[in-house]
């Protein structure tokens, strides 16, 4: 009798400490991994179908058993189609995706299908990488079962193209080289022009990050695109400004726009450059409509300008250009291991930067708000909203002798909003350090 071999992969979730949207900015921003974690456990069928079972989603109505065939993954359109057919179904797209991607580039390996468990404790809808966590362990275990081996920034790079085009998730690659090449109880830096992971960094041994979610969904897209696009509005009149044509980048696997100057980053535009030249030029706000009577031409191909809708232009270059900078005296100070109340501080200040962004929620607010009354006194030194937000989870810094003020914090929050909010706690190992592990039977 034939063994038929399993194999598993392994991703965290991941907590952003300083950067966020510095994903599509260029920025430099500053990870960890959750303790949670999704698994993916994937075996070879006899014959072409590709079976999906996702218990996790049945709690909240979704179809956890989907079945589609490798006949059907002929291109990128098609595929959406299949992902897209109900809602039920819909979450598919991010691990269909991963197989189409894997039979386009290695077709003669290709042709047969499989069987794939997916068990995640990696909490949905919290914004702390739950769909660069599937889509990694599924991507992992099944290139590896098909004699591929995928890691690094090519794994990362691979699964955030899944989640842009066939997800059409508009992201960048933040979550996922995080969840690849992250380890516990280290961070890591990222600078996001595309992907330049630096070297992880060890925080002193006296620190802890926690998250904790608020409540709201993280992912409510209105507030997180409307961002986005008055990011790439202020970063495109700046261009005009200077007479720097924006192009379409014909180099890079996911599509983007670049000039000759800051190369299509906002994040490279100095401090003192746009205090002097820029801020007071943009517009406080602007609606999607008078930005197209302008004969604007959107440079971001993964949102759509909305003419009803009113941007922070201003606000949101200002965040692209200054967190960066923030990022990077955070950065430093980690790597010293010094100045902790100082990068405290600059987590207030990335937070309150976010909410002139329109990112912020009275939930996320009041977690930041109580942590800030404990002070740094007490052991918390700050707090920010964690990932693209617009609700979700909070993320703070403090001594790992805290722990009392954090639970005071918790308590706090719910006796205000009458639930007590989920707690992350702790770090694990990437994708890469964790591996592919092989089941026998």
């Amino acid at each position: 009798m034939t063994v038929k071999r399993r194999y598993v992969g392994r991703a965290p979730g991941r907590l952003d400490l300083m950067g966020g949207n510095g994903n599509y900015t260029g920025g430099l921003v500053f990870e960890a991994t959750t303790a949670e974690g999704t698994w993916a456990t994937v075996k070879l069928r006899d014959d072409r179908q590709i079976l999906f079972f996702n218990p996790q989603v049945r709690d909240i109505g979704w179809e956890d058993e989907v079945e589609y065939s490798l006949d059907d993954l002929s291109s990128d359109e098609y595929v959406r189609q299949l992902a897209g057919a109900s809602p039920e179904i819909r979450w598919t797209a991010y691990v269909l995706g991963a197989f189409f991607l894997l039979k386009q580039w290695f077709p003669d390996r290709i042709t047969r299908g499989a069987n794939i468990h997916i068990k995640s404790e990696v909490p949905m809808g919290k914004g702390v990488g739950s769909s660069a966590a599937l889509e990694v362990a599924v991507m992992k275990a099944a290139a590896f079962t098909y004699g591929v081996e995928l890691a690094g920034i090519e794994l990362a790079a691979a699964c955030q193209w899944v989640e842009s085009i066939i997800a059409e998730s508009a992201c960048g690659i933040m979550d996922h080289i995080t969840v690849v090449l992250g380890e516990q109880g280290r961070l890591l830096p990222l600078v996001c022009q595309p992907c330049l992971p630096q070297p992880l960094v060890r925080l002193p041994d006296e620190l802890a990050v926690w998250g904790v979610h608020a409540g709201g969904h993280a992912t409510g897209g209105a507030e997180r695109e409307a961002a986005r696009v008055a990011t790439f509005m202020g970063y495109k009149l700046i261009c005009d400004w200077e007479h720097l044509p924006v192009y379409l980048d014909e180099g890079s696997q996911i599509p983007r726009w670049t000039d000759a100057r800051w190369n299509g980053y906002l994040a490279n535009v100095q401090p003192s450059l746009f205090r002097s030249n820029y801020e007071q030029r943009l517009p406080e706000s602007l609606t999607g409509d008078e930005f197209l009577q302008l004969g604007q031409t959107h440079v971001d191909p993964f949102t759509q300008v909305r003419p009803e809708v009113t941007y922070r232009v201003r606000a949101c270059a200002r965040h692209a250009v200054e967190e960066n900078q923030r990022v990077r005296l955070f950065v430093e100070l980690a790597r010293a291991g010094a100045g902790f109340e100082q990068m405290g501080e600059l987590m207030y200040q990335s937070h309150y930067s976010y909410t002139e962004c329109g990112l912020g929620c009275e939930s996320t607010d009041l977690i930041v708000s109580l942590v800030c009354e404990e002070g740094a006194a007490s052991g918390l030194y700050g707090a920010k909203i964690s990932g693209g937000g617009a609700g979700g989870t909070v993320v703070v810094l403090g001594r790992k002798d805290a722990a009392d003020a954090l639970v005071r914090v918790v308590e706090r929050f719910a006796e205000t909003q009458g639930g007590t909010p989920y707690v992350f706690e702790g770090s694990s190992m990437g994708a890469d350090s964790f591996g592919v592990l092989t089941l026998e039977g």
